[in-house]
């Protein structure tokens, strides 16, 4: 179990030999009721809702043994967390400044990032086009399709051209507007998306994007702060206060692969409905139930393992994740080592 997500509301979690005791309180008995015992050894992350209340000892031994804590509220915004002390990591830190005031590095970087997230686009469009059929399930959807999957191929070429960061992220966004202009035509009728909302979403698929993406955010910027770098200094996305710009940065390429993948199988597959949300401060949001779906499925496609045609070993996508900072770490010796996620 890489990953526990406790979900339900009021937990309590206390440390007990080397294991976690979740539990709940019973308010007719007034007791505490044993809802699950989770082994520390082969625990890498724990993701809790923000009402989850954890001793100091349970917080404690997780730091001891490396695992982060990630909290989330209500909404599933990622309001932060407990990570492992680093403080061995003072040069890469003063290397990573350096490298981020450093433009045609910023270019470079920047480059792979946007060439990287359009191909893995170009390439989810074209197994879908290849594996599944359309709403509309005719030549006009198709052709729609392949015109937006050219269209693309065409970003990708000029991307390679760029003198600017300001220029990739006008092609960048582009090629997403188009991207999900073909990749809303696979998705159910009774789930339409016309477009991206955020801040609230406005309806499920957006509350499903916007949480899958929420999650691996939290889960890049854990991995960049383990390998002793600042994941609030951006190369693609500009460095602001209150935003980890770098954890941005480095989860754009798995979007096709993982955030839009996910968010288009749990509707298709029928795993998620409208019982599965709730309408709440101006927007729409999964429910309870609705995360406790999501975790499930978030988690079997992080550690399911698959041969990659660019790694040349099998891997999961959760240690791809994980090998984007290391090998950003190791671009501002060469910056040839940094070579971001692309899909088979």
């Amino acid at each position: 179990m890489p990953t526990a997500c406790l979900n339900q509301p009021n937990l309590k979690v206390n440390l007990v030999s080397e294991r976690l005791e979740v539990v709940q309180k019973d308010y007719e008995t007034g007791e505490d009721k044993l809802l699950r015992e989770i082994p520390l050894y082969d625990l890498e992350r724990v993701v809790a809702h923000e009402s989850v209340y954890f001793t100091n000892a349970a917080i404690a031994e997780l730091l001891r043994r490396g695992i982060p804590i990630q909290i989330f509220s209500w909404s599933g915004e990622y309001l932060g967390g407990f990570l492992p002390a680093q403080n061995r990591q003072g040069l890469a830190r003063l290397n990573q400044y350096r490298a981020s005031m450093d433009e045609q590095f910023k270019v470079r970087i920047a480059g792979k990032i946007v060439a990287a997230k359009i191909y893995n686009q170009r390439r989810a469009l074209q197994r879908l086009l290849s594996g599944r059929t359309t709403n509309a399930d005719d030549n006009t959807a198709v052709n729609q399709v392949s015109a937006v999957i050219d269209h693309l191929a065409r970003f990708l070429s000029s991307v390679s051209t760029c003198q600017s960061v300001d220029e990739l992220r006008g092609y960048e966004g582009a090629a997403t507007a188009k991207y999900f202009q073909a990749w809303a035509m696979f998705l159910p009728e009774e789930f339409p998306f016309e477009g991206r909302s955020t801040r609230p979403p406005l309806n499920p698929v957006n509350a499903c994007i916007s949480f899958c993406a929420t999650i691996l955010y939290s889960e890049a910027a854990a991995f960049i702060t383990a390998h002793g770098l600042d994941p609030g200094i951006g190369i693609l996305h500009t460095t602001e206060d209150n935003r980890l710009s770098l954890a941005l940065d480095l989860i754009e390429p798995f979007r096709p692969a993982l955030v839009e993948a996910l968010t288009l199988d749990l509707f298709s597959h029928q795993i998620l409905n409208n019982s599965h949300f709730e309408k709440r401060e101006g927007g729409v949001y999964l429910n309870q139930e609705g995360r406790k779906k999501f975790f499930f499925q978030y988690e079997r496609r992080m550690e399911r393992q698959f041969m990659s045609e660019a790694a040349g070993h099998r891997t999961t996508l959760r240690q791809q994740l994980e090998n984007q900072a290391t090998m950003f770490k190791s671009a501002f010796d060469n910056i040839e080592n940094f070579e971001p996620f692309l899909m088979n």
